[in-house]
């Protein structure tokens, strides 16, 4: 006799119920003029979590889920409930400034299901939760080179161990930010854990802490961070903010387990690259000017491409405070919105709100200016281009060696060739090179190879700089202004391509790079090769550091016109 087991109904009945509480409460934000909130998708920050008691939180259907100084995020299922009503009340008479989200009951339930991690968290008990931030800001000015920071951590050995483990935590952030770090490394190995600093984009070593000291510093770091303390097998991101004096921190942590445990990196976000502007991007004379014109079109597609940290998404930030005015509706779906700016919606991706049906809702909120964080698909592409061809002025990146590289690549993504040249304005591309230390880079003159290099790049430059015998270039010493490094800061190197009939006509034709790269020469945009050899005449970085980053065997001033027909010639020889 059969048997039916109706625990999968059951559990699909569930399913059911719930995504149609989610498609309800969606429905009614809009009616409401509130926006939804899934907390699943996105990191509940534990000092915002805090500002309200759970029993108050369950009662009136609500959490806190962020908080920067006095402006809070509150999701609420139910905006006339009148406990939600009291404690939105309460929280302005503090002083609060709430902004409202609406969001499901089960997305609650996972919101309230912190504060069960924060009670049963050590730390959390002995009251040690929170870092210390009077004691990160003092510090911070004692800190002028990395081995200043490893030998305070060396003299805090003696402390008890509660006390070690916020010290060094605290020591760790000071640091951070003393040395202008972009992000730390937390790296397990069977005998310490490898603290690093990332300095002007270079890794650098700082000091190797005992091993006994991990899960603690883990755990603290994870609880700070809003992820879950007992998954130890499986990625987790996460975020928190805390408050130096004049300036919120913000931290963008990862965490992915390894052979001898899980490894942690730690971005410190800058809060003023959300005010960052076209100028302080740098660009030269000529690609200034032309993006100050694609920036005026009220529609199209303007992408940038690069690897990961080249400096896309402050280009992106700056594009948006340049395109931002009255009359302009803005939306952003980021992963995750790594900067708060004023007046523009950003949403976040999650499991139930990715790039691609994140995008497609956007084009329903009737938006005039559309970032999208990272084209990575075909469906978050070809949604792009729609967006781009119906009226919208669209941001993006891609990730690609160059900027003719995006056209390949969006091609490869399944992108219709044809369509190419009706959606895309402009592709950019960039790098991020360190720039000498004005105290001590020291000059010479051109060796015989550098004049070479230097010449054979210049050969191709729409409107070349002037080498002359005297000319000269500099090299990093290295001084206590700079931690000894020669380097302090980085500036971004670029190039860009427009897409005009030309250009629209060589991807139809033949979409290879050296194709494109000779059909778009006649627009006279400096290559990155180019533009960076002009920022190492110029003094702002040295030749070797240009090398490091940028390929310059490679490029169109290594291409000629003869090549570039004889190989379209040979591919059209190919072609049935």
């Amino acid at each position: 006799m059969a048997h039916f087991d109706d625990t999968f109904d059951d559990e699909r009945m569930d399913l059911i119920r719930r995504k149609e509480e989610d498609h309800l409460i969606k429905d009614l934000a809009v009616q409401y003029g509130h926006q939804f909130v899934d907390l699943r998708g996105i990191t509940l920050n534990p000092d915002a979590i805090k500002l309200l008691p759970e029993e108050e939180a369950k009662a009136g259907n609500m959490i806190i889920f962020e908080t920067v100084r006095k402006r809070i995020s509150v999701a609420i299922r139910n905006p006339n409930n009148e406990n939600t009503k009291k404690s939105i009340e309460a929280l302005k008479a503090r002083g609060f400034e709430p902004t409202i989200y609406m969001t499901s009951t089960t997305s609650l339930v996972h919101g309230w299901e912190r504060y069960h991690d924060q009670k049963n968290t050590t730390a959390v008990k002995q009251g040690v939760l929170d870092i210390d931030t009077d004691n990160i800001a003092a510090q911070i000015k004692s800190f002028k080179t990395p081995e200043d920071v490893a030998a305070h951590i060396l003299d805090i050995r003696t402390l008890n161990n509660t006390r070690r483990i916020s010290e060094t935590l605290e020591t760790m952030f000071a640091g951070a930010i003393g040395l202008h770090a972009s992000d730390i490394h937390i790296e397990p190995e069977e005998g310490g854990i490898r603290l690093r600093y990332r300095l002007d984009g270079v890794l650098r070593d700082i000091i190797d802490v005992e091993r006994k000291l991990y899960e603690r510093i883990i755990s603290r770091l994870k609880l700070l961070s809003g992820m879950i303390l007992n998954i130890r097998d499986e990625a987790q991101d996460g975020r928190f903010t805390f408050t130096l004096i004049d300036k919120d921190v913000e931290v963008r942590s990862s965490i992915i387990p390894g052979a001898s445990g899980e490894s942690m990196v730690m971005r410190l976000l800058d809060p003023t690259v959300a005010s960052f502007t076209l100028e302080k991007l740098d660009l030269n004379a000529i690609l200034h000017k032309v993006l100050l014109e694609e920036l005026l079109r009220p529609n199209g597609m303007i992408v940038t491409t690069g690897p990961t940290g080249s400096g896309k998404t402050t280009a992106l930030y700056a594009f948006l405070r340049k395109v931002h005015k009255p009359g302009i509706k803005i939306i952003t779906i980021e992963n995750p919105v790594e900067y708060k700016l004023d007046d523009i919606v950003q949403t976040q991706v999650s499991d139930d709100y990715t790039f691609e049906s994140g995008l497609r809702a956007i084009l329903r909120q009737d938006p005039d200016v559309i970032m999208v964080g990272e084209i990575r698909d075909r469906e978050v592409a070809e949604t792009a281009i729609h967006a781009a061809q119906t009226g919208h002025l669209v941001f993006s990146t891609l990730h690609t060696n160059s900027a003719v590289g995006a056209f390949p690549r969006l091609i490869d993504l399944g992108v219709d060739y044809r369509m190419i040249g009706s959606s895309v304005n402009l592709i950019l591309g960039q790098r991020l090179v360190r720039v000498l230390c004005t105290h001590c880079k020291q000059p010479h003159p051109l060796t015989d190879a550098e004049r070479k290099i230097i010449t054979t790049v210049l050969a191709t430059h729409p409107a070349p700089p002037v080498l002359t015998k005297e000319s000269v270039l500099y090299d990093a010493e290295g001084c206590d202004h700079c931690n000894h490094t020669g380097f302090k800061g980085r500036q971004g190197v670029f190039e860009a391509v427009r897409v005009d009939a030309a250009v629209e006509e060589a991807v139809i034709r033949d979409p290879r790079e050296n194709i494109i790269l000779e059909a778009a020469k006649a627009q006279g945009i400096p290559s990155m090769a180019e533009d960076g050899i002009e920022k190492v005449l110029s003094g702002t970085t040295s030749l070797a550091e240009l090398q490091r980053v940028v390929d310059l065997s490679s490029g169109r001033h290594t291409l000629t016109t003869e090549d570039s027909a004889a190989s379209a010639d040979d591919f059209l020889s190919h072609v049935v």
